[in-house]
C-alpha cells in the first residue's frame, strides 16, 4: 500500500488536513500549525489525558461524540470533524487551567521557571488572568538533600511526565504517585527523600517538568562569592555538551553552536581564566584508549565500560555491581580537568592550588553528585568546588547584564585550552567510542590513519553495535564495540552480557537518551516543541559541525595534550596519570538513609 492510499481527511476548524492512521487528533493538529493546549502529553513518553486542556468538539460520521475528548488520545478517523476553538472548548479549557491554578504556588516572579514555565505561557495565552476558585494550596515541602534534584510539592500539577520519564525512559521507576485525592504527591515511596533512593541524578524528570516541581541545586551564589574574592583564583571549564544548548537561554533556535560566544560570556562574568573541558575529553581518551589495550593484551577484565557519565556509574553501583571491575578506571573529563588545574596548571602558573576555585558548566544534574564523592579529590583538595548547568550558565550571563547577542567569539585560554574534533562529540551518544576508535586505531597501526569517522556508533538508537578490524600483535583482529544510550538500554545490555548472549570488548554508556546533547542540566525544551524537532538530533548537529571544523580530529594530536604528557604525566596511564586522573568506584545500597525524618537535617 503506498503512503498516498494510506492517508486519511479529517477537518480541523474548517481546514481540511491529511492524516495517517494512528495519528492522534493533537498530532495532525500540530503539524498542522494548529496549536491545541496540552500540559501533560508528553511525546511518545506519557500520553494519559489527564489535564484536560486539549479537549475539542468532534463529530464523526455526522454524530457528535459525547463530552469534549482529548485530542492526545484521540485517534484520528476518515471523516472526522473536530472543533479546538469554539466557545465551549474555550470556557472548558480556561475552567480546567483555573483548577489548575487554584492550588499551585503561583509566586511566578520568583520561580526559577519565570518564562519557561509551560503553566504560565498556557495562562497567559488562553487569558487567565484571574483564578475564580479559593481553597487549600498544596502543601511546600521542599527535598533539597540531595547535590543535584530539589522537589517542590507545592509546584507539582501532577501531570505524570516525570513518573513516566523515570519509567518508561530509565527504566528505574523512582518517583510514583502516593497518596490519594487531593493529598495526591510525586515522589519516592515512603517520602523517602531524593537523595536517599536509587535515583541516579540524571535530572530527566526535571527536563520533563512543565513547572518548576523538579529543578536542579543551584550553585550560581556561591559562584559569585569566590568570583568576588579576591584571594581566590576562580577557573571555569564548559562541556562539549554547553555549546549545543547554551544559545537557547537567549532565543536562539535548538542547537545553535555558540562556543566562541559563549567563552567571551564567560570572561565578561569576571572568571580569572576560561578552559574547555574538550581538552580533558582529549585527555580521556588519551588513557581511556591506552587502558582498553592494556587490558585486552593482557587478559585484562572486559568488555572495559566508559566512566565519564555520573549517572550511568550510579546506576552500575546500585544495579549491577558486579560490573564494577568492567568500569574504566579514568575520572571523567569534568574531574579530570579539575585535577589538572589544581596540579600541572598551579604549578606552571605559580599559583597556590589551594586558593584556585574550579566551576564547571555541565549539560549534566548528576555532574553536581560527582563533584561531592569523596573518591574526586587529590592531596585533600577537590577537582571540583562548583557544578552549573547550563541553564544556571544563562541565567548567571543575564544576571551579569551581559548582551550575549552583541559578544565577539573569543576562545579559550591556553595550557589547557586547545581541543580536536573527537573531543567535541563527546557530547552525542557514541562520540566517546568514536573518539577512542580514533585514536586506538592509530596507535596500533602506528599511522595517521585518513579514515576515521566511525558512523556505525553514531545516532539516537538505545543500542548500537559495530565492530572495527585492528591488528592487535600484527594480527588482524576484530573489535566488537557496543554503544548505550539511557540506563535502561545500558542494563539491556549487561544482562545480556552476563548471560553471555552478547560478547565485546567496550562498551560505551551515556545515562541520558541521547547522550550529554540531552543531559538533564539542558535548556528547556517544551512538549509543543518536542513535536516538532528533537533536540538531540538538533545538538549532536552542531558538534558534528564543529568536530568537522577542526584542523586536528583525534584526541592524541592535541598539542597541549601532547606537551602535558610529556611534561607532567610522562605517559598514559603512568603512576601520576593514575594518581591524578583515574579513582575507584563501589557497590551503593538503594536506601541508605531512613524515610523517618528525612527533611530534617
Amino acid at each position: 500500500m503506498s503512503e498516498e492510499t494510506k492517508k486519511i481527511t479529517i477537518t480541523i476548524n474548517g481546514r481540511e488536513l491529511e492524516a495517517y492512521p494512528g495519528e492522534t487528533v493533537l498530532q495532525v493538529a500540530h503539524r498542522s500549525g494548529i496549536n491545541i493546549p496540552h500540559l501533560c502529553y508528553l511525546k511518545d513518553i506519557n500520553e494519559i489525558a489527564a489535564c484536560r486542556l486539549c479537549v475539542a468538539e468532534v463529530e464523526v460520521n455526522g454524530r457528535r461524540m459525547r463530552g469534549l475528548p482529548a485530542t492526545c488520545v484521540l485517534k484520528a478517523e476518515d471523516g472526522m470533524v473536530v472543533r479546538t476553538n469554539t466557545k465551549t472548548v474555550r470556557k472548558a479549557v480556561r475552567f480546567n487551567l483555573e483548577l489548575i491554578l487554584a492550588n499551585h504556588d503561583m509566586n511566578c516572579p520568583t520561580c526559577v521557571r519565570n518564562g519557561t514555565c509551560e503553566l504560565q505561557k498556557l495562562a497567559r495565552e488562553r487569558g487567565v488572568e484571574s483564578v475564580r476558585f479559593e481553597g487549600a494550596k498544596r502543601p511546600v515541602t521542599i527535598d533539597d538533600l540531595s547535590p543535584s534534584i530539589v522537589r517542590d510539592s507545592s509546584k507539582c500539577i501532577l501531570c505524570g511526565r516525570c513518573v513516566s520519564t523515570c519509567q518508561k525512559v530509565q527504566g528505574l521507576g523512582v518517583l510514583a504517585f502516593t497518596n490519594r485525592g487531593f493529598d495526591t504527591e510525586v515522589g519516592p515511596a515512603f517520602d523517602f527523600s531524593m537523595r536517599d533512593v536509587n535515583c541516579i541524578y540524571c535530572g530527566q524528570c526535571i527536563e520533563a517538568c512543565p513547572v518548576a516541581a523538579l529543578r536542579e541545586r543551584r550553585y550560581i551564589d556561591d559562584v559569585w562569592d569566590a568570583i568576588d574574592d579576591r584571594d581566590k583564583v576562580v577557573v571555569v571549564q564548559t562541556a562539549p555538551a554547553v555549546r549545543a544548548s547554551l544559545g537557547e537561554e537567549f532565543g536562539y533556535p535548538i542547537g545553535t553552536p555558540v562556543t566562541g560566544k559563549m567563552t567571551a560570556a564567560l570572561r565578561h562574568i569576571g572568571f580569572d581564566y576560561v578552559f574547555d573541558t574538550n581538552f580533558a575529553a582529549d585527555l580521556t581518551i588519551s588513557e581511556e584508549a591506552t587502558e582498553l589495550l592494556h587490558r585486552i593484551t593482557t587478559g585484562g577484565v572486559l568488555p572495559m565500560i566508559t566512566s565519564c557519565s555520573p549517572g550511568w556509574i550510579r546506576y552500575c553501583e546500585m544495579y549491577h555491581p558486579d560490573f564494577l571491575p568492567n568500569l574504566s578506571t579514568c575520572k571523567s573529563p569534568q574531574n579530570m580537568m579539575g585535577a589538572i588545574i589544581k596540579s600541572y596548571f598551579a604549578d606552571v602558573m605559580a599559583i597556590d592550588p589551594e586558593s584556585i576555585v574550579v566551576v564547571s558548566v555541565m549539560p549534566c544534574t548528576s555532574k553536581k553528585s560527582e563533584a561531592v564523592r569523596e573518591e574526586m579529590e587529590v592531596d585533600g583538595l577537590r577537582d571540583v568546588d562548583y557544578s552549573l548547568t547550563t541553564r544556571e550558565l544563562g541565567d548567571m550571563i543575564k544576571q551579569a547584564g551581559i548582551d550575549f547577542d552583541m559578544l565577539e567569539d573569543e576562545q579559550p585560554d591556553s595550557v589547557l585550552g586547545d581541543y580536536t574534533g573527537a573531543a567535541v562529540i563527546f557530547g552525542a551518544t557514541g562520540g566517546v567510542m568514536e573518539a577512542a576508535l580514533r585514536t586506538a586505531a592509530d596507535v596500533l597501526t602506528g599511522e595517521d590513519l585518513p579514515s576515521f569517522e566511525y558512523e556505525a556508533v553514531r545516532g539516537m538508537e538505545g543500542i548500537k553495535q559495530a565492530s572495527v578490524t585492528v591488528p592487535l600483535g600484527g594480527v588482524p583482529t576484530e573489535l566488537k564495540v557496543v554503544v548505550c544510550s539511557s540506563v535502561k538500554h545500558a542494563g539491556e545490555v549487561l544482562d545480556a552480557v552476563r548471560k553471555g548472549d552478547l560478547s565485546c570488548h567496550f562498551i560505551e554508556v551515556m545515562a541520558c537518551p541521547g547522550g550529554c546533547i540531552h543531559g538533564g542540566g539542558q535548556s528547556y525544551v517544551s512538549s509543543s516543541e518536542r513535536m516538532s524537532v528533537d533536540p538531540r538530533l538538533a545538538r549532536a548537529d552542531a558538534l558534528y559541525s564543529e568536530d568537522e571544523r577542526q584542523v586536528l580530529r583525534k584526541s592524541h594530536q592535541n598539542p597541549e595534550l601532547i606537551e602535558l604528557i610529556e611534561k607532567f604525566l610522562g605517559e598514559p596511564n603512568s603512576d601520576v596519570a593514575h594518581k591524578y586522573l583515574h579513582t575507584h568506584y563501589h557497590p551503593r545500597p538503594f536506601y541508605e538513609q531512613k524515610a523517618v525524618g528525612a527533611y530534617d537535617d
